[in-house]
């Protein structure tokens, strides 16, 4: 973004701006007016001096016809009428190249042949919506990655290396799909840029019943073929009148097939044309025709394609899918994704990176602890790890297959969070839905629930989990039976449980049935030597995340990153790489200790007023709270409860007020 400022005086301005358009890339930021008329008709922040403007924000522009002996940035009336002239004709010639490359990806993916194509690095370049469909592979997730890792069969490779074209070579893809293929090298000035695969689906009957060259010689192979199969299937001859049906489509329809064949080819539609009819008319297959079939007026989605012999049209055969049962497996599969998707542990032991004896040691204890059914407490800063410890023993312990839930204790009232644990009956407070509902106790039976910041429970809540862990069962609120549950707690916090427990705060009792089990997670600070390893761990996320292909640190920023004390710990760490990848530019691949900003660094300006001259009141609040929080997180180590104490606000208001400033 181009930011610009005008000086001289107002007509001039004026005139400049009424018959010049501005480019979208183009911010006028304000007017400096001299003369003594200083009247603007366009809405800008007007100036009286140069001395008023901040030239220190990057990419600044002055637009003047005056001579200026200070060093600004300056351009005339007319250079900067040929600049907007030359940049919005940059806009245009952008939008034809997208609108035209959007057309070409349209034409690509309406064809009805698979492509893939790779670079000369053997990197996935492009996949077609039919080429996803027989790979099964999701677009979003394959591009740009080697073809090795998404589609070891493609073969590509070996083309690329031999600059020979394959000819309609049959292969085997997917789950047993035999596809037809030609490959061949991609040339740019004489030189191999890549490999490009278009292939061709021919496991589908539709495309056998094209490929008979004898429909008589074949027809009780066929009649077999078509009646074992579980997909409502109807063939008529050349004149539209029904040759045979399976099975499947009787239990479909529920026409026999004594109602249908030697029938014309439309006795069996209630509502909608016959698609036999249209094919024998266009010899064209049709796909995803919708119609209504049968007495029961079932709602279908039909396939058909014609019988070719000897370039003759012989016939035409469809497939029938019942609609509603597709939609229904379709739900059930969203609800199914829906519910691993909340209720899955996504972390094993090998997502825990670090070489140092600190972390390896909690790992090992972490594991020995999965293997039996005991309550663990993690402890450690916040920011450590505590919760991807909690997924990886859940995933290494026998429960894996089961259920596994996560709740904050912190982030709840006691009685939200006690209704959410222990669920509750009809009628147990007002807005309690009907029936009552499940607890997340009882949700996780067999599996294993994640208790965060346990030392923030109240002594009732304290007083409920101990009876969980003794007595292995919960009263849900507003009932008296007992439900047993079979449950393993894996609690976590970052506050000394000990002094708590000398407070009153915290039980003692419940405290030594969790501690059976401690895991002590080491702090950043106290495994500096893990941060590059680490941090190259976290750059592969945050390039996936923001679409960059940083591929490493400088030495110089790895001791920069050593040098700090992380209060934040690996959170801290991921926080300040993901705002390195953001601000560093666009063709760098390695950060240098000049990209990296940490904390420490950004000092307050009071004493600069022009700064705070320029932001609202809201902004320059917003600013001094955000920084008074932030300091009050690293004097406390990132305790969230010392800092709420220190602040004098509650702990819910401090997880607000750090969501709201990013922190």
């Amino acid at each position: 973004m181009l930011n610009l400022f005008f000086y001289g005086r107002s007509e001039e301005i004026n005139n400049f701006l009424n018959k010049t358009p501005v480019p979208s890339e183009v911010s006028i930021e304000g007017a400096v007016l001299t003369g003594e008329e200083r009247v603007l008709n366009h809405p800008l922040p007007v100036y009286h001096s140069l001395e008023q403007v901040d030239f220190n924000k990057d990419n600044i522009l002055l637009v003047t016809n005056h001579h200026l002996e200070e060093n600004y940035k300056n351009i005339n009336y007319e250079g900067a009428e040929l600049l907007f002239t030359l940049m919005i004709s940059k806009e245009q010639t952008y939008k034809e190249y997208k609108k035209n490359n959007e057309k070409l990806m349209k034409i690509i993916n309406a064809t009805h042949d698979g492509m893939i194509a790779i670079d000369e690095k053997s990197r996935l370049v492009l996949i077609n919506k039919r080429a996803a469909e027989m790979t099964e592979l999701s677009v979003e997730n394959s591009l740009g990655r080697n073809i090795e890792e998404v589609m070891p069969t493609s073969r590509l490779p070996r083309v690329l290396n031999t600059n020979i074209t394959e000819y309609n070579k049959k292969q085997i893809i997917g789950n047993d799909r035999s596809i037809i293929t030609t490959r061949v090298p991609m040339y740019e000035e004489g030189n191999i840029i890549g490999a490009l695969a278009v292939f061709r689906d021919v496991t589908e009957i539709v495309k056998m019943a094209e490929e008979v060259t004898n429909l008589k010689s074949i027809r009780t192979m066929l009649e077999s073929i078509i009646n074992s199969s579980d997909d409502a299937i109807s063939v008529v001859n050349e004149k539209g009148i029904g040759l045979l049906i399976n099975p499947a489509y009787t239990r479909l329809t529920g026409l026999s097939e004594k109602e249908v064949v030697g029938k014309p080819a439309a006795t069996d539609i209630s509502e909608g044309e016959s698609i036999h009819m249209r094919v024998l008319q266009t010899k064209k297959p049709i796909r995803g025709a919708r119609m209504k079939v049968g007495p029961l007026r079932r709602d279908v989605v039909v396939n058909a394609a014609p019988v070719i012999v000897d370039g003759k049209i012989k016939g035409s055969v469809g497939v029938v899918h019942d609609v509603s049962e597709m939609e229904s497996l379709a739900l059930e599969l969203e609800q199914a994704k829906s519910i691993i998707r909340t209720l899955e542990a996504k972390y094993e032991f090998a997502d825990i990176i670090g070489n140092s004896t600190e972390i390896k040691m909690a790992v090992e204890q972490a594991k020995v602890a999965a293997k039996t059914p005991a309550a663990i407490l993690l402890r450690g800063e916040s920011g450590t790890g505590k919760e991807l410890f909690a997924h990886a023993v859940h995933n290494e312990s026998k429960r894996k297959f089961n259920k596994f839930i996560r709740v904050n204790c912190a982030s709840l009232t006691e009685t939200l969070l006690e209704s959410e644990l222990f669920g509750y009956e009809e009628g147990a407070f007002s807005g309690a839905k009907r029936g009552g509902k499940k607890g997340l106790f009882e949700e996780a039976d067999k599996g294993s629930i994640f208790l965060d910041e346990i030392g923030e429970l109240s002594p009732k809540m304290q007083a409920k989990l101990l009876r969980v862990l003794q007595e292995h069962e919960i009263v849900r609120v507003g009932g008296t039976a007992a439900i047993n549950v079979d449950v393993r707690l894996i609690a976590a916090t970052n506050i000394n449980i000990e002094k708590k427990i000398e407070e009153s705060q915290f039980r003692a009792d419940l405290f030594f049935r969790l501690n059976r089990v401690p895991i002590f997670i080491p702090s950043l600070r106290e495994r500096k030597q893990d941060i590059p390893i680490l941090a190259m761990h976290l750059l592969r996320r945050l390039n996936q995340d923001y679409g960059r292909y940083v591929n490493g640190l400088t030495e110089e920023a790895a001791l920069k990153l050593q040098s700090y004390h992380w209060p934040g710990n690996v959170r801290e760490l991921e926080n300040v790489l993901g705002r390195a990848v953001i601000h560093m530019p666009q063709t760098a691949q390695k950060i240098h200790a000049s990209h990296i900003t940490i904390a420490e660094e950004t000092k307050p300006a009071f004493q600069n007023s022009e700064t705070f001259d320029s932001r609202t009141l809201e902004e320059q609040l917003n600013w001094f709270e955000k920084n008074l929080i932030q300091q009050q997180l690293i004097k406390n180590d990132g305790n969230k409860t010392q800092t709420a104490k220190k602040l004098n606000i509650s702990l819910r208001n401090l997880y607000y007020k750090m969501e709201k400033f990013s922190l």
